[in-house]
């Protein structure tokens, strides 16, 4: 597994990786019993229907969306930005080993105690919405008394799961999975750019994108990057 060290700002840099998208559950596994196994298996299926409606291009031909379509696509869209920031940490849980790619312009140790850091941020962050996210679940439960589905606690529950997962990642990052420093003379150019209007870089970054072959990579740098 690879994680780019990328730099957003002078100063700041962000963690990046591109990972397969996550698989739907099986058949079999939508059968298996157990709470924490059937709230996986929830997450699981949510992931995918949300990568499914992020890939999906939009058809001119699709007449007006009622309420409820709208309503999904957005949660969807949610869902889907939620992945693209934790993503790393979840993928993190299951690696003994991973490679951090780094500027060629900062040294092996230095981009270490960057990775150290981020990771450090991220544990301290997501134990601060899991306790939080937690007692809203527990709040949200009472909404079970009324009609329909409960909205509120599915959203806390996606949040949960979330969270804890991310938590699990960075401990693992932080404790357990070694790592291999490699410099990368492109990242180093996304740097020179940081700097530019979005408009100005983007030739830049999509060429440096390419060269690392990330496909995602030029919208994120676009995102984080503070000019």
């Amino acid at each position: 597994m690879d994680v780019f060290l990328v730099p957003v700002a002078a100063d700041r840099y962000e963690l990046y990786c591109e990972v397969p998208d996550e698989p739907p559950p099986s058949a079999g596994e939508a059968t298996a019993p157990g709470f924490y196994r059937r709230m996986m298996q929830w997450f699981r299926r949510m992931l995918a229907e949300a990568e499914q409606e992020r890939r999906r291009a939009p058809d001119p031909d699709a007449g007006p969306r009622s309420i409820g379509t709208r309503v999904k696509v957005r949660v969807m869209r949610w869902v889907a930005e939620s992945i693209a920031e934790q993503r790393l940490l979840w993928q993190l849980r299951g690696r003994a080993e991973a490679t951090l790619v780094h500027p060629d312009d900062v040294s092996g140790d230095q981009a270490q105690q960057l990775l150290r850091r981020s990771l450090q941020r991220d544990w301290d962050r997501h134990r601060f919405w899991l306790v939080l996210d937690l007692l809203g679940g527990a709040a949200s439960v009472l909404l079970i008394l009324l009609p329909g589905p409960n909205l509120l606690g599915y959203y806390f529950l996606f949040r949960i799961v979330g969270h804890y997962l991310s938590l699990r990642g960075a401990r693992r990052g932080l404790v357990v999975i070694t790592w291999t420093k490699t410099p990368s003379p492109a990242l180093t150019t996304l740097r020179g750019v940081v700097a530019d209007s979005p408009e100005s870089r983007e030739t830049v970054v999509r060429e440096v994108a390419t060269t690392l072959r990330l496909e995602h990579l030029a919208s994120f740098f676009q995102r984080a990057a503070m000019p």
